[in-house]
């Protein structure tokens, strides 16, 4: 009849496998779990009130993280004052256009010749309805893209200020988007 062993108590062919593959893995932090106490390399023992601090050239130089910058590159937010009143009707939309059941290009290029013509008549505010994009969890390509499109030079100068639509104006489906005075195209 075989001994049962205790948890934690590992064979020596399981020991010498385990330390390969711990060997062969690299730490997901700096701060890995400490070796097996056999495996600890053995320090140097200090004199009692030797310092113990590293020299400074010896430490790694300090790089801060990198943060992503909070305001967006392309064009900024509908001022909150506007926002509400388009939300509550009080100012109106002046177009609409529904990219709805378009591919990119065909959206792209609608969206562009659409946001000229309303630039063009003096339009303040249009609406851009793009769709939620409800196929099997997508979060919808022209929801996503559409922003990304009004970041880019040929909207750049069209554009000065996006924002979701309110529920009764599309919701997420939909977008805000406050085109520039006709004088202020860059």
């Amino acid at each position: 009849m075989s001994r049962r062993r205790k948890r934690g108590d590992l064979s020596d062919e399981d020991r010498i496998l385990w330390s390969q593959v711990a060997r062969s893995v690299d730490p997901m932090f700096n701060n890995a779990w400490p070796p097996h106490p056999a495996e600890r390399k053995a320090e140097p023992q200090q004199k009692h009130g030797a310092a113990s601090l590293t020299s400074p050239q010896s430490l790694p130089a300090y790089q801060a993280p990198k943060q992503q910058s909070k305001k967006p590159s392309g064009p900024g937010a509908i001022d909150r004052p506007t926002r509400k009143k388009l939300a509550k009707g009080r100012v109106a939309v002046d177009a609409t256009i529904d990219l709805h059941d378009l591919d990119q290009s065909e959206a792209h290029g609608m969206l562009l010749a659409f946001l000229h013509r309303a630039h063009a008549s003096g339009l303040r505010h249009v609406l851009v309805i793009t769709g939620k994009g409800s196929s099997l969890g997508s979060a919808g390509i022209l929801r996503r893209a559409v922003p990304q499109w009004l970041a880019t030079p040929p909207f750049r100068g069209l554009v000065s200020g996006i924002e979701n639509a309110a529920r009764h104006h599309g919701g997420d489906g939909a977008i805000y988007v406050r085109l520039a005075r006709r004088g202020d195209m860059t």
